[in-house]
């Protein structure tokens, strides 16, 4: 019997016909392919990808869904988010629209707001709401001044238990630099890291403790075993070389865990010869660089009265073209530094394809939502179409670029195991109780 894509079959063992992958997600299957996308059959057997092979050539004899064409993607990665502060839009809005704004409000929301029960509720809905539009894995930032890193470290590691079979989940703590002076804050930061296995991060930024702040935290980082994820010169000054410092300490210190960058706007600020010296820094120093078009274009460059001039985006070709692991993500979602978002990886995509021109060709523009940011993160099984691997996929209607990028794909559906769940997104009056109606 032949079902049509929107109700895949419920059988142990079946096929997936007539589907179009985005190649660069496929392991061990050669086929032509155009614009990076190819036509196969998916073999899946007990919540496992048992085979995929050439369109048209799967056994007859298995239960078929028909996609037509359609797509088939590995479930997304997310690897820069936050889910700490998500949705507090509506009690603590963005009065500007600026860096600074966000800041300010966020920092006096938290103080006010951000209990075990407050953090857990808002984080639970973002991962309805991924797990429903078809992510299998996010990195989050955890704003972790005291005392707040022990709640929300505490949060986080209950809530990754409930979530360990739906998403898998990695937490950064996210603090101010500047507070390092403090040891006896940042040995109790680094231990609670540690022990929710985590990883340490911070917010870059120029001054003459940049150095000692760097080489401080990556002794620590080297002597607990922890990777390291940095907030970098999210600004339009040209004058923060934050990222380049970044690259001599890893060097300096000669630090063999992972590191990566988030942001890094003012790359794209500065002149050729300066940026391209820090882009063979970074390339050297192995770090990974994590792009978050949608929340940069909507801080970056807001002046009153005057239309932004730039992007707000890194130089994220270059830092491609130069082997540097590169990737996008979310970043925030209807909270003070972006008034939008429903971590929604398709919509992330569809936005960096438009701002950094992912596109012309878009033979590999999928690698940037499935397997570029799971290895980043460290996680190789996941976000990717292979024997042996689980059969967690997004099929949608689009067969083509131009159909897939020109609509939300609200139509899609979402296999995990091999089976649909159900997309039912959360309501937000579900966050009335702790954001007010």
């Amino acid at each position: 019997m032949t079902y049509s894509f929107m109700s895949p079959p419920n059988a142990g063992r079946f096929v997936l016909s007539n589907a179009t992958l985005p190649v660069v997600a496929v392991e061990g299957f050669n086929a032509p392919a155009k614009e990076g996308l190819v036509r196969a059959d998916i073999v899946i057997e007990d919540g496992l990808f048992s085979a995929v092979l050439p369109a048209g050539s799967a056994p007859q004899e298995l239960a078929k869904s028909d996609l037509r064409e359609g797509m088939v993607w590995p479930c997304f990665a997310d690897v820069h988010t936050h889910l700490d502060k998500g949705h507090i839009w509506g009690r603590s809005s963005n009065p500007d629209g600026t860096f600074m704004g966000a800041l300010q409000a966020v920092g006096a929301d938290r103080e006010a707001h951000w209990s075990a029960d407050d953090v857990r509720k808002r984080m639970e809905f973002s991962l309805r709401s991924a797990y429903a539009h078809g992510t299998s894995l996010i990195r989050t930032h955890l704003d972790a001044a005291s005392p707040q890193h022990r709640i929300s470290f505490d949060v986080f590691s209950e809530v990754r238990q409930t979530w360990r079979d739906k998403i898998a989940l990695q937490a950064v703590a996210l603090f101010p630099m500047d507070d390092m002076v403090d040891e006896a804050y940042f040995a109790d930061l680094v231990a609670v890291v540690r022990n929710a296995g985590g990883l340490i991060g911070g917010v870059t930024k120029m001054g003459p403790n940049l150095a000692w702040q760097l080489d401080t935290l990556f002794h620590a980082a080297a002597e607990n075993g922890l990777d390291i994820d940095l907030h970098v010169d999210e600004t339009d000054d040209p004058g923060a070389e934050t990222l380049k410092a970044i690259a001599e300490a890893v060097l300096r210190n000669r630090f063999d865990g992972a590191v990566t960058a988030g942001h890094c706007c003012s790359l794209a600020r500065q002149d050729d010869g300066v940026a391209e010296r820090t882009v063979e820094l970074v390339a050297k120093a192995g770090i990974s660089i994590i792009s978050l078009p949608m929340c940069n274009a909507y801080l970056q460059d807001r002046y009153p009265n005057r239309t932004p001039r730039w992007r707000g985006v890194t130089l994220f070709k270059e830092l491609a073209a130069a082997g540097i692991p590169t990737a996008v993500a979310s970043d925030n979602t209807r909270d003070p530094f972006y008034a939008y978002g429903d971590l929604d990886a398709v919509e992330v995509f569809r936005e960096a394809v438009r701002i950094l021109h992912l596109d012309h060709p878009l033979d590999t523009a999928a690698r940037v939502i499935t397997t570029s940011p799971a290895d980043i993160a460290g996680r190789h099984d996941l976000s990717r179409i292979g024997a042996g691997r689980p059969a967690d996929l997004v099929l949608f209607s689009a067969r083509r670029w131009s159909e897939f990028l020109s609509r939300p794909q609200s139509d899609r559906v979402v296999l995990r195991r091999g089976k649909v769940i159900d997309r039912s997104l959360p309501d937000y009056r579900e966050l009335d109780s702790v954001v007010g109606a």
